[in-house]
């Protein structure tokens, strides 16, 4: 027999984040134009030709403070997510429970009016039928009801552990002079990034350390 609640237990708490922590730091004035520079030709001292001066590109994390982290591995190695994953795992074991009894209960039955069957009379057996669809009927809604109960609880702790999460990134952003933080999700929201502006480790360490003094 499926079991609906199951699925919802094995499955892998995945959260597609994607958030822009907008900080409003004043943007750096933009370099001046770069003059041209003159140089003479050794066979012709009236002849010029000019070559504009290029300056090394900068990078724009070195300038605007932009970066990204991975939600994968924030989310995975956030003790907040971990600890509340823990917590969902013991009420889920709870849930599985009351569905394996709700399982057993209506296989028992069956089994019984089985062994009972042959020597029931047509009306009992009419009878007794009758009640075993009642019973896989308030069996399948006290499932759907643990069902609904599990994704609500799951829906619950993982807002809770993303609005902690997001609040402590706009934090991080703003004390280390961050102007803008993007979230790199596995649904492809940013699809090139350099490592060097990659700060999933730092924040990570950041996320924690302020977890640990809750």
């Amino acid at each position: 027999m499926n079991n609906p609640l199951r699925l919802i237990i094995d499955a892998v708490l995945v959260v597609a984040v994607a958030v822009l922590f907008y900080l409003h730091f004043s943007s750096k004035p933009a370099a001046p134009a770069a003059k041209p520079v003159v140089v003479k030709t050794a066979t012709d001292t009236t002849a010029t030709e000019e070559i504009a001066a290029v300056e090394p590109a900068v990078a724009v994390a070195d300038t605007e403070k932009v970066a990204y982290v991975e939600s994968g591995k924030l989310l995975d190695g956030y003790k907040g997510m971990q600890d509340a994953r823990r917590a969902f795992e013991a009420k889920a074991k709870g849930w599985e429970q009351q569905n394996n009894n709700l399982i057993r209960g209506f296989q028992a039955a069956v089994q019984q009016y089985q062994k009972q069957a042959e020597s029931l009379t047509p009306e009992q057996r009419a009878a007794t039928e009758q009640k075993l669809q009642a019973q896989q009927q308030q069996a399948g809604q006290a499932q759907e009801k643990l069902q609904r109960q599990a994704q609500e609880e799951e829906a619950k702790m993982t807002q809770q552990v993303l609005e902690r999460i997001n609040k402590q990134v706009e934090k991080y952003g703003k004390t280390n002079g961050y102007k803008l933080i993007l979230i790199a999700a596995p649904s492809g929201t940013i699809a090139y990034g350099r490592k060097d502006i990659d700060i999933t480790t730092r924040v990570l360490k950041h996320l924690n350390e302020e977890y640990s003094k809750k």
